[in-house]
This record gives C-alpha cells, sequence and structure tokens, in this order.
C-alpha cells in the first residue's frame, strides 16, 4: 500500500484526496449505506462475514468479566457475540458514524445487554476513553477506512490493559493470483450494482471494493502492528484469504 500521508494526501478508495477530507467522506458513506448495511454485508457475502466473525470469537475464546472495545463497531455484530459467549463481561461499540450506532439501539440483542453495552461516537485516530482499561480490542472491516492506520494501532495498544489483545477482521489478499483476479470480477462488476439495487446507492459500495485493493497485504499489515508495539502477532486466512484476522497482544 503507498503511504501519501507523507505529502498530506491519502487515498479514498482509488482517488487520492487531502487528508484531512477522508474522515468526512468516510462519515458520509457509512451514514448513506447505514439503514442497509446489515442485508448488504449478507448479500454480499452469502453470510459468510458472520461465519468469520464467528471464527473471530473462537480465537479470540471471550473469558467472563472481560472489557471489551469495538471500534468501528457499526450495528454491534461483535460485541453482541462477545457479550453471549462471556458471561459478565461487558462492551464499549465505538464508530465515528452515529447514524451506525442508532442502528444497532435498535437491534434486539441491544436490549438485552442493555446493562453491559454502551455506545460512544468517536474516532480510531483519537480514542475519548482512558488508557489502560481493556481487555479486549477488536476492529472489523473498520481499519481500512482509518486514515492513519499506524495511529490506530497505536491507539489500540495505549487503550488496552498490559496483557490486552488486538485483534483485526479485514478483508485481505488471496495469495493465488488466479484467484484474486476472479473475486475482482465478482467484487467489480457485482457489489456496486448490488448496491445500487438495495441501497440505492453505487458509489459508495464502488468506493468499499476500492478501499479492499488499497489496504496493505497479510504480512505488511502484521508488519505495522508490531511496529505499534504489540508482540506474538500473528495472522489467519479466511476463505483463502478473501478476509484475514490478525492478533496481536500488549505484553
Amino acid at each position: 500500500m503507498s503511504d501519501d500521508s507523507t505529502k498530506g494526501t491519502t487515498h479514498f478508495g482509488f482517488q487520492t484526496v487531502a487528508e484531512g477530507e477522508k474522515a468526512g467522506m468516510v462519515h458520509g458513506v457509512f451514514t448513506r449505506v447505514a439503514s442497509r448495511y446489515d442485508i448488504m454485508n449478507d448479500l454480499m457475502s452469502g453470510g459468510v462475514h458472520r461465519l468469520w466473525k464467528d471464527a473471530m470469537m473462537d480465537w479470540l475464546a471471550p473469558r467472563p468479566g472481560q472489557r471489551l472495545l469495538d471500534v468501528a463497531g457499526g450495528t454491534g455484530d461483535v460485541a453482541f457475540r462477545f457479550l453471549k459467549r462471556a458471561p459478565g463481561s461487558s462492551a464499549v461499540v465505538l464508530d465515528m458514524t452515529e447514524s451506525m450506532l442508532v442502528e444497532g439501539r435498535k437491534r434486539a440483542e441491544a436490549e438485552r445487554q442493555a446493562e453491559r453495552l454502551d455506545w460512544v461516537v468517536g474516532d480510531a485516530m483519537a480514542l475519548p476513553l482512558p488508557a489502560n482499561s481493556f481487555d479486549v480490542y477488536t476492529i472489523s472491516f473498520g481499519i481500512r477506512n482509518v486514515t492513519r492506520i499506524p495511529d490506530a494501532l497505536r491507539e489500540a495498544y495505549r487503550v488496552l490493559k498490559p496483557g490486552g489483545r488486538l485483534m483485526v477482521l479485514e478483508f485481505s489478499h488471496i495469495p493465488n493470483a488466479m484467484m484474486q483476479k476472479a473475486y475482482d470480477l465478482y467484487s467489480f462488476n457485482v457489489i456496486p450494482v448490488m448496491g445500487q439495487i438495495v441501497a440505492n446507492d453505487r458509489d459508495s459500495y464502488q468506493y468499499l471494493v476500492e478501499s479492499i485493493r488499497k489496504f496493505p497485504d497479510q504480512e505488511t499489515f502484521a508488519g505495522m502492528i508490531r511496529q505499534a508495539g504489540f508482540g506474538n502477532v500473528k495472522y489467519r486466512n479466511l476463505t483463502m484469504g478473501v478476509a484475514a484476522l490478525h492478533s496481536g497482544w500488549k505484553l
């Protein structure tokens, strides 16, 4: 992934934009798609995103009493899974787009878990939360939308308690070139059209497809996690590398 931040620019999909403009543009995308976000995830992945999130929980193995920060947590998918698996645990769902959090609060799980769950509007690069205050930090399909990914990883390290764990679920790169080409054909030709039909918003889903291609590959991203201070960094490919789980520890 090319890093244009030193020049005061960054990428928004395949566009080059001023660094200060990206957050607002991303906010606009997710504000527009919030009400159809969950159904579009199911349609785009054939429901496989649910299996990926379950795999995330399997590797994470939540323990009773832990406190989770789920960044870019949107409508609460990951937080609800975490709370279900860990009795006595609690979670904060943080997202820069308030309309996504509004949709999350409407879900039945939110009502059942209300006493264990908080919803916070905030920026992954400058978390409005104290240091050393969470056992687990998760971010799912959100870190590729952050303007300065190293800043977000450093913030993750800051808010985790010593011994805390980072886990990132994100679209990634298929090692097989022919399979990657087939996946690209699907992504660029089907997903934007699907976005137009279901969410009446082709442009937002065109951006989301492009943003996947701009995200670093598995090894490069693992290196970025190490640079932020995390130890025992590992990753696992999901669905042949369409997505990947990255894990690290604040040692």
